[in-house]
């Protein structure tokens, strides 16, 4: 098969998996994207299944590559404690980004990377059906929006997506190297818990 034929087939099995669990399976055996062969670890969703709230990043880096598991190190624990400052608790949520694996020396992923792997990212986000999705940094916020604007720009703006209430918030990496955006990203916060509280 052909490498178009390949992915065809991919996005086909995808539109009938019934779980998350399948979806991976199935991005465990798609080689459409090249990044799968300079990671070390496949980085799916974890969480909550049934969970209201969905946070969504852009890619693994090198932390995550290890653990296979989204927003470990430094960026894992701000995020953490960002969300613990408004009650939440990870377990709680569903934490995935948009490309499974790790791009080479933390690049951002390109267009064609993004473009190759949103359709396994809106089918979880289909089977999944929360209330509310979190975009964490630019990369994700333009990839689910359609949009092309910086993350400043768009921060902190409550969107919709498939009927979904969406917001975009700074990536915690972004913040570790801007602190002084911290407060910014706190009425981020607390926007996110006026929406969750008048659900």
């Amino acid at each position: 098969t052909t490498k178009l034929d390949a992915n065809e087939q991919a996005f086909q099995e995808l539109s009938n998996c019934k779980n998350l669990d399948e979806i991976k399976v199935i991005i465990e055996k798609f080689d459409g994207c090249p990044l799968k062969f300079t990671a070390k670890n496949l980085v799916f969703g974890t969480g909550n299944k049934n969970a209201k709230i969905m946070l969504i990043g852009e890619a693994p880096g090198a932390e995550e590559d290890l653990t296979g598991i989204p927003f470990t190190g430094q960026s894992g624990k701000l995020l953490d404690l960002m969300l613990k400052s408004i009650g939440l608790d990870r377990n709680e949520l569903y934490i995935t980004n948009i490309i499974p694996w790790r791009p080479p020396g933390n690049r951002t992923p390109n267009n064609v990377e993004i473009k190759t792997m949103l359709p396994f990212i809106k089918r979880q986000i289909e089977l999944i059906s929360p209330r509310l999705i979190i975009l964490i940094g630019g990369i994700a916020a333009n990839s689910i929006l359609q949009k092309n604007e910086g993350i400043t720009k768009i921060r902190g703006n409550w969107f919709n997506f498939e009927k979904i209430e969406v917001i975009p918030i700074f990536h915690p990496s972004y913040l570790l190297r801007n602190p002084s955006l911290k407060n910014l990203a706190w009425k981020d916060m607390l926007s996110i818990k006026n929406k969750i509280e008048k659900a």
